[in-house]
């Protein structure tokens, strides 16, 4: 068996991060299998695209023939799945999406691994992982009094987006509990960092404030999340895949709850000082628009037994981390540019505009 690991959704943003760490830290061959929607960008892995360990593949991780034809060609002892579509805004526009990627994809992509895991000479087959990521958003809502989420607590999924990571979590458990295939599943928090499609909060709020826009703020910008900085979900992943016990989940979170509110005044706070505007704060640019339907109040991640069982904890706290972001940014403009033309438009005029809140 090669020194060779097949990661799906490589282009996007944490799955584009983990390959450039893998193969930037030498970890070993590492085929990108993605379908390149909107969220997945080639760009992201310039920097590794004449690497001889890396290798790109387009394609859908349900496509049956295709995942065949690269298990069988290049022989990994590991698949890492990170394809999914991810944003809760969209799943409430257009969840057909959600089930089919999510739930159908990740069917296929374990019926095509449970195939080759079982061709497998026995070592080869004890070696063998499956590691699939998900969310905190699985776990449903938290009061401001509730303890974090454990890999014990219930599923209570609120969104077709949160529902259809649920769903594909449970397939991946029963592929080990009936088939014994070696599984490991993993839930984050909130991820950010460089290479963020932005859609989601931080990058939207920089990108805004750069460009004069309202920052828009859900309801009262209460809710609740915890943030969890790229580099150190890639290193998690990395410990997992290396020493997770096998059918096990793993929580991966940074131990910093922040509200939404907090957040934006935190970005504010951080352009001020390193791109100051000609006259006020960034601040003045906030802007509060009406809640998503279904918005979850609050998510935290209790990571202790990733710390106890594999000694992992997060390297950046959120003020180390959110400075790196907001310097990444600002040094990287013509990423932004690319990748907030054409479909990101139709977006914010979807999510906003059409909502009657003029964002655009």
């Amino acid at each position: 068996m090669k020194n060779c690991i097949i990661v799906t959704g490589g282009a996007g943003f944490i799955g584009s991060n983990f390959v450039l760490s893998w193969v930037k830290g030498q970890h070993g061959q590492c085929v990108n299998l993605d379908k390149l929607t909107y969220a997945g960008n080639l760009a992201n892995l310039a920097a590794i695209e004449k690497n001889s360990e890396y290798v790109f593949i387009q394609g859908d991780i349900g496509d049956r023939a295709v995942v065949d034809a690269l298990l069988k060609k290049y022989h990994p002892y590991a698949i890492v799945n990170f394809a999914a579509e991810s944003h809760v805004d969209r799943s409430i526009h257009a969840p057909g999406e959600f089930i089919q990627t999510n739930i159908v994809g990740t069917f296929n992509l374990l019926e095509a691994a449970r195939a080759y895991w079982n061709d497998l000479n026995d070592a080869d087959k004890s070696n063998f992982r499956f590691l699939h990521v998900s969310t905190d958003e699985v776990y449903g809502s938290l009061s401001a009094t509730d303890p974090a989420f454990k890999e014990t607590n219930p599923y209570e999924p609120n969104s077709p987006y949160s529902a259809s990571k649920a769903a594909s979590d449970h397939l991946v458990r029963a592929y080990h509990h009936t088939y014994g295939m070696p599984t490991l599943t993993t839930n984050c928090s909130n991820n950010y960092g460089p290479y963020h499609f932005p859609e989601k909060l931080i990058p939207l709020v920089i990108h805004h404030a750069l460009n004069g826009k309202p920052l828009p703020i859900y309801g009262n910008g209460s809710n609740v999340r915890d943030w969890l900085y790229v580099a150190d979900h890639c290193s998690a992943i990395r410990r997992v895949l290396e020493a997770g016990k096998v059918g096990e989940t793993y929580n991966i979170g940074g131990w910093n709850e922040k509200t939404n509110l907090e957040v934006v005044h935190t970005l504010c706070d951080i352009l001020d000082k390193e791109k100051p505007k000609q006259s006020g704060s960034y601040r003045d640019q906030i802007t509060y628009v009406t809640d998503r339907p279904g918005h979850d109040q609050r998510y935290a991640i209790d990571a202790s037994k990733i710390e106890r069982e594999l000694g992992w904890k997060p390297a950046e706290t959120f003020e180390t981390g959110i400075h790196k972001t907001v310097k990444w940014y600002l040094t990287h403009q013509n990423w932004v540019d690319n990748v907030t033309s054409g479909e990101y438009k139709n977006w914010v005029n979807k999510n906003y505009n059409e909502r009657g809140e003029e964002l655009a």
